[in-house]
This record gives structure tokens, sequence and C-alpha cells, in this order.
């Protein structure tokens, strides 16, 4: 008898729903991931950088110019990168997702996702991603 915890062997078709429905989860979770990274850098490396730049905001909110804006990150060089960062990341993942929606997985991301759901299928239970991608719910 077939136990739920085997794997599934690699005879699945792309066209299978099953199969389908495994890639669309995979795709799911990592663009959570994604997102779980951006909310990390910001809550850890953003609030850090923020609070470096605390004198030069609390100046800001008195005297708002662009010059203030470019020395008081000049002069905070660290905070300035780390705000940076926390902003690429977030814009990054953005425009992918934005690229996605509206234009759908290329064909070389949707290839990767396929086959890393065999890999996971092929591997079984003692896969990490096992049971959020290949276990209905």
């Amino acid at each position: 008898m077939n136990q739920p915890d085997e794997p599934q062997p690699l005879t699945a078709q792309p066209t299978d729903i099953a199969f389908q429905q495994d890639v669309e989860r995979l795709y799911r979770l990592t663009l959570y991931g994604r997102w779980g990274v951006v909310v990390i850098l910001w809550l850890t490396i953003g609030l850090l950088s923020l609070w470096g730049l605390r004198y030069p905001i609390s100046l800001l909110l008195d005297y708002f110019t662009w010059a203030a804006v470019r020395y008081g990150l000049a002069f905070n060089r660290l905070p300035a990168i780390g705000l940076a960062t926390c902003i690429g990341f977030t814009v990054a993942v953005l425009l992918q997702q934005s690229r996605n929606e509206l234009f759908g997985l290329s064909q070389r991301d949707q290839q990767r996702l396929e086959q890393q759901v065999q890999r996971i299928r092929l591997q079984g239970s003692s896969h990490p991603l096992w049971r959020f991608v290949c276990q209905p719910k």
C-alpha cells in the first residue's frame, strides 16, 4: 500500500493538475519568503538605520530642504547604507511581483519551479518543504 509519506515518482507531467497545484504552492511559498526577508530587514536594519538618523530626521521635520536630506545621509553613512538596503530589497520584490502579476511567470522561472517540485516529490517527506508543497490541506 502507498503511504502518503512516500515520494511520488518523477513521471508527473506539467499538465497534471496536482503537479500544477504544487508548483503554485511553491511559488506562493517563495513569494511569502521574499516578503518575509523584507519584513525582517525593515524590523532589524531599517529600524536601526532610522534610529541612527533620528537627529537629522528631527531637523528635517522642522526645516525640510533637499540639502538637509543630502547632508543627513552623507554624514551618517552606515544608517544611510542600511536604509538604502531596505529600500532596495523592497523595490526589487515589488518589481518582481508586479512583473509576475502583469506578464506571468517567465518560462525560465516556471521550469525552475517545476524542477524544484519534482526534486521535492522525489525526496519525499524528508524534504523540508514537503509538507508545505506536496501535502494537500
